[in-house]
C-alpha cells in the first residue's frame, strides 16, 4: 500500500479511495499523534474545520468533525471557505491545528484532506508519516486507545463569523484602496465564489460581473476557474474591465486577464508584485523565490529590476520552504500559487488578485503595462512516456545532447529535463527566442530520450 498523504494532503475520489471512514480515521490519528507531540500543552484542543462546497465534502466534513469530537477535540466549523482562510482563521483564532477539505483543481468527484499546524502552517512529513503510521495501527473500530466520555468528548460549535473575520484581514493587509478598478472574478464554483466579491466591493472595487459564482456541489471547476480561462477573457472585453481574476476550487490559487482578455500568468504576477513591493521597501532581502519551471523572462526580468531570484524545485511546498528558511516575503508558481508570507501562510488567490488591483489603483497603469515588466519567452512542455526515467541524470549520450541544444539557444534560451514525481515519463521543457526554434529543439531532445533512455 503506497503513501496515503501526498505532497498536498490525502486526496481520491470521494467514496471511493476516500471514505468516511478514512476521514474519520485520520481524524481520530491526527489528534492523537498532534497531542502526544505536545501540541496542546495539557489543555483542551480544538480544531477548525473547512471545505469547498463539493457535495463529497458534506459527508466527508460529518466523519472529520466526528473523528475529532471522539478523541476530545473541540471543533470550530466554518463551513465553505477558501484553504487559506481556514489557515488564518487557525492562526488568527489560537486553534491547535486545522483541517481543510478540498481537492482544489481537481473535478468535481474528488476531494482530500489537508491538516494544518498551529499557526495555519502545513504540518512536517514526519507528522503526517505519524499520523498514516497511527491510523494503519488502529483501525476505525480499534479499541486499543482511551476514548474520552462525558463532558471530555469535543464539542462542536458552529463558527459563522469566519468569513467577515477574513474578509477584514484581507482588507486590512492592503496597500492602497481599489477604487475606480472594474473587476471580473472567477471563482470556479468554489470555496471562494462568495468571498471573492466580497473581498474586491468592499476593498472599493467595482465587480462589473463574476463567473463562477453559484456552486452547487457538482459544479466545481466545471468549465470555470484557473484551468478554464476562456470565459474570463471574452467577458473582460465585453464588459470593458481593467482586472480579471480567475481562483481555482479552494481559492489558493489566482491566474488573472488584462483588459483586452490576454492571460497573465503567475510568473508575470509574482514580478509586478516584486517590482511593486521593492518601491515599497517590503521585499525582504530583495529576493523573489520562484521554481525553476519559471519562464527564463521571468528570470530575465528580475535581473533587470535588480532582484534577486532564488529557484527551487517544482511545487508551491518547495518555494514556502524556502520562504521559510530564509525569510523571504514574496514566492510562488507560474500556475498562480502566489505566496506573500508576510499575510498568509499558504497560497491566497483572493489576496494575490487583491494587491494586483491595489496596484493598479496605486500606478493608474493598466494590467497589460505592467505585465509587460517581462516578455514571455516562447515554452514548449513534452512528455515523454515509457522511458526510464531513472536515468536522466547518469546517461552521458543524453547530458551530450542537452549540452548541444544548450550552446545553440545560449542566453535566450534554456533546457530543463525533469522525470515526472508522479508519473512514469520524462518532462522535456524548452525556452528559446522564438517557437519554431522551441519547437525544433524540444523535438530533438524528446527524440533523445526515448533513444538513451528507452
Amino acid at each position: 500500500m503506497g503513501r496515503l498523504f501526498g505532497t498536498d494532503g490525502v486526496r481520491g475520489v470521494a467514496n471511493e479511495g476516500l471514505t468516511a471512514e478514512l476521514a474519520l480515521g485520520l481524524s481520530v490519528a491526527a489528534a492523537h499523534v498532534l497531542g502526544e507531540a505536545g501540541a496542546f500543552d495539557g489543555h483542551r484542543p480544538v480544531a477548525v474545520v473547512g471545505r469547498d462546497p463539493r457535495a463529497s465534502g458534506e459527508f466527508l466534513e460529518a466523519a472529520v468533525i466526528a473523528g475529532l469530537a471522539s478523541a476530545g477535540v473541540d471543533v470550530l466549523r466554518v463551513g465553505v471557505l477558501p484553504t487559506p482562510a481556514v489557515a488564518y482563521l487557525t492562526g488568527a483564532l489560537g486553534a491547535d491545528f486545522g483541517v481543510m477539505l478540498s481537492a482544489s483543481h481537481n473535478a468535481m468527484p474528488d476531494n482530500g484532506i489537508k491538516f494544518l499546524a498551529r499557526g495555519g502552517h502545513k504540518l512536517d512529513d514526519r507528522i503526517e508519516d505519524a499520523i498514516e503510521a497511527h491510523y494503519r495501527t488502529y483501525s476505525v473500530g480499534s479499541d486499543e486507545w482511551k476514548r474520552p466520555t462525558g463532558a471530555a468528548v469535543g464539542r462542536v460549535r458552529e463558527y459563522t463569523e469566519g468569513f467577515d473575520k477574513y474578509v477584514a484581514h484581507l482588507i486590512g493587509v492592503l496597500p492602497n484602496r481599489l477604487d475606480g478598478i472594474r473587476v471580473v472574478i472567477d471563482g470556479a464554483h468554489g470555496a471562494a465564489a462568495y468571498v471573492a466579491p466580497e473581498a474586491f466591493a468592499r476593498a472599493g472595487a467595482e465587480v462589473v460581473h463574476t463567473l463562477g459564482a453559484e456552486p452547487t456541489g457538482l459544479n466545481i471547476n466545471d468549465g470555470v476557474g484557473s484551468t478554464h480561462l476562456d470565459r474570463l477573457r471574452t467577458a473582460m472585453k465585453e464588459h470593458r474591465a481593467d482586472l480579471g481574476i480567475a481562483l481555482d476550487g479552494d481559492a489558493d490559487r489566482c491566474l488573472a486577464a488584462d483588459a483586452d482578455g490576454n492571460e497573465v500568468d503567475g510568473d508575470q504576477i509574482i514580478a509586478i508584485l516584486a517590482v511593486a513591493m521593492k518601491e515599497a521597501g517590503t521585499l525582504r532581502r530583495n529576493t523573489a523565490v520562484a521554481t525553476v519551471m519559471s519562464n527564463l523572462g521571468f528570470k530575465l526580468a528580475m535581473e533587470r529590476e535588480g532582484i534577486d531570484l532564488v529557484q527551487t524545485g517544482v511545487g508551491d511546498r518547495y518555494v514556502l520552504e524556502a520562504m521559510k528558511e530564509h525569510g523571504f516575503a514574496l514566492g510562488g508558481e507560474q500556475s498562480g500559487h502566489v505566496i506573500l508570507l508576510d499575510h498568509a501562510t499558504t497560497g491566497d488567490g483572493t489576496l494575490t488578485g487583491l494587491m494586483l488591483g491595489a496596484r493598479l489603483a496605486a500606478t493608474k497603469q493598466p494590467l497589460a503595462d505592467l505585465a509587460a515588466v517581462m516578455t514571455r519567452l516562447p515554452q514548449l512542455l513534452i512528455n515523454v512516456k515509457g522511458v526510464d526515467k531513472s536515468r536522466v541524470k547518469s546517461s552521458a549520450e543524453l547530458a551530450a545532447a542537452v549540452a548541444e541544444a544548450e550552446a545553440e539557444l545560449g542566453s535566450t534560451g534554456r533546457v530543463l529535463l525533469r522525470p515526472s514525481g508522479t508519473e512514469p515519463l520524462v518532462r522535456v521543457m524548452v525556452e528559446a527566442a522564438d517557437q519554431v526554434q522551441a519547437k525544433a529543439v524540444a523535438e530533438r531532445l524528446a527524440e533523445a530520450v526515448r533513444t538513451y533512455l528507452g
